[in-house]
């Protein structure tokens, strides 16, 4: 039996969410599946997406099979790059510390992107405003599972409004 690691689409006409799951590679798309393991949001900037990244490993260490679009959601939250070393240390190329080490820092990167990411979004919501209405208003922060420190940031950053 072929397994999957793929996309379950929910939501609405031109409103799509996904459910990253393990499947059949028989099974309908949206049909059966045998784990549940996350989930995907397009529509927000940038892409929420929520994912256990111990299950969706031990799956890929099974022989489960990404789909293109879950293999670069797996590339962004670090799964295969945890593959890959893992396969380094199973080969005495590394030890676990420096395996663990290289993985946190990557994570680690990969968030502060997410951050900057996530204030740009903000950033520019807040100039829109300013151009169209005059005066900003309060725009709430899209819901990422990021560090507190994101919150903290976002509330710090507060624009004037401009006098003409």
């Amino acid at each position: 039996m072929p397994v999957k690691i793929r996309l379950q689409r929910h939501g609405r006409k031109q409103a799509p969410f996904y459910h990253i799951v393990i499947a059949d590679s028989r099974a309908p798309r949206d049909g059966k599946f045998i784990e549940r393991i996350g989930t995907y949001n397009p529509m927000t900037v940038p892409a929420t997406i929520e994912i256990d990244n111990q299950k969706a490993y031990e799956w890929l260490e099974k022989g489960a099979q990404p789909t293109d679009t879950v293999n670069g959601i797996l590339k962004y939250k670090g799964v295969l790059y945890q593959k890959h070393l893992q396969r380094g240390v199973k080969k005495g190329a590394l030890t676990t510390e420096q395996a663990a080490e290289k993985l946190t820092t990557f994570v680690d990167a990969r968030n502060k992107n997410i951050v900057s990411k996530v204030e740009e979004t903000i950033k520019a919501k807040q100039e829109f405003q300013v151009k169209v209405f005059g005066i900003p208003k309060a725009i709430k922060p899209v819901a990422q599972p990021e560090p507190e420190h994101v919150e903290e940031t976002v509330a710090r950053t507060e624009v004037t409004p401009v006098a003409e």
